[in-house]
């Protein structure tokens, strides 16, 4: 299997954060100190270019500048997982191979006392009663293993779209001891840049330093490469689709719902399923019934093009040759179909599926499907949009208005509002 197997199985993050309303400002309120140009910048932006692609690497990364003075770390753009952290030298117990050099820890480390460490603790794993002691974190992913380590802060200096740096000291994970599941292979970067829906992603803590809104969005160019922007600055005045998250108590993820299932326009009799947005997921997983349903409706068609089954191409569970190997989606998107996923509580709203959103060519010259089958890996009760069905999309996840929100975009380039 190719690298991106790492993200072949939906990113179930098992942690949980003890917020305390009143002490979110109190936890942050130190950064402020002589760092003036931090504040009142809630109208501002930072825009990231993107690294990577979804085969055959299977993620995109994003480089940031750290510390003082500031050296750039390259992290995988994680939608589905909160903690930000680096590979750190405190010393490293298990490392995995990296681009840069460990990360040296400032001697700025969060304790027990601190606020924000209740941000981040995890009652059930980690020990923090004694207040003078450092606050650790662990983090475990369900399909490619663990972080742990413990919280520091450090500078992140960071362009802004209005001609001002900011250079805020952010908390993330300082991590010394990463586990990675049996024949995964981890993406080459030095971490993770989490940009969940909890209080302790990067963002969440611009937000209450008063820099940015907890607004973001990213265009993963079909390509390769593409740009992420943290901030709400950028956003098209016009032709955005939205559809508002998820209610439902508890929900951790970037979740719409319900939906219903539509191939070429027409009904499958298959709804009633939510819809969750993960970019750590390289490919988008359908329940063992939207699976079984799409692939009859794909083969009966496939079966009139003089498609065959290539078992032999392990590159994805399901391939088909043709009569010549095809060089590129180009060669095969008009014998393919569109799918739709109607968001039932929101009129009118679908989320467009074109074949090059769930389809790639193999190295091999062969067509395979980028749509996986949940149960495979325990889910059962949603649909997971991972990057091959958000290529060449702006998807913005907009945590002020709880509403997620696309639109078609050339991620070769940042398109002018």
């Amino acid at each position: 299997m190719h690298d991106q197997r790492r993200v072949m199985t939906w990113k179930i993050v098992l942690m949980y954060f003890v917020v305390i309303s009143a002490t979110i400002q109190e936890c942050f309120c130190d950064y402020n100190q002589g760092h003036k140009n931090v504040t009142n910048q809630l109208g501002s932006s930072v825009i990231l270019p993107l690294t990577g692609n979804v085969y055959p690497k299977g993620y995109y990364h994003a480089t940031l500048n750290i510390g003082n003075p500031p050296r750039p770390y390259f992290l995988d753009m994680d939608t589905g997982s909160d903690v930000t952290w680096l590979q750190c030298d405190a010393p490293c117990t298990k490392c995995f191979p990296a681009p840069h050099p460990l990360y040296k820890p400032s001697k700025d480390i969060v304790k027990c006392k601190d606020p924000l460490c209740a941000v981040f603790h995890l009652p059930t794993t980690v020990s923090c009663a004694i207040p003078e002691e450092q606050c650790d974190y662990e983090v475990e992913y369900a399909d490619h293993g663990s972080s742990m380590g413990v919280l520091v802060k450090d500078i992140f200096p960071l362009k802004l779209t209005n001609g001002k740096t900011a250079v805020p000291r952010l908390a993330f994970g300082c991590g010394y001891d990463q586990e990675i599941a049996h024949g995964v292979h981890p993406p080459y970067t030095d971490g993770v840049l989490g940009l969940g829906k909890g209080k302790s992603t990067i963002l969440a803590q611009l937000r209450n330093l008063g820099v940015m809104q907890n607004v973001f969005g990213h265009c993963l160019s079909a390509q390769g490469g593409g740009y992420l922007f943290l901030g709400n600055n950028i956003l098209p005045s016009s032709g955005i689709v939205w559809a508002p998250m998820s209610s439902k108590s508890g929900e951790m993820h970037y979740t719409l719902g319900p939906a219903e299932l539509r191939y070429d326009g027409q009904a499958t009799g298959v709804e009633g399923l939510p819809v969750l947005f993960d970019s750590g997921s390289t490919y988008t997983y359908f329940n063992s019934r939207s699976y079984k349903a799409l692939l009859y409706l794909l083969k009966k068609t496939l079966s009139q093009n003089q498609f065959k089954d290539a078992n032999d191409d392990k590159t994805l569970p399901v391939c088909w040759k043709g009569k010549k190997a095809f060089k590129s989606i180009r060669d095969v998107k008009n014998l393919f179909k569109p799918l739709g996923l109607s968001i039932t509580n929101s009129k009118n709203v679908q989320l467009q599926l074109s074949p090059e959103a769930y389809l790639i060519v193999s190295d091999r010259g062969n067509v395979c499907l980028g749509i996986l089958n949940g149960k495979d890996v325990g889910l059962e009760d949603s649909i997971i949009i991972g990057d091959i069905s958000m290529q060449d999309k702006m998807v913005i996840y907009d945590n002020e208005k709880q509403q997620i929100g696309w639109v078609p975009a050339n991620c070769d380039r940042l398109s002018k509002s």
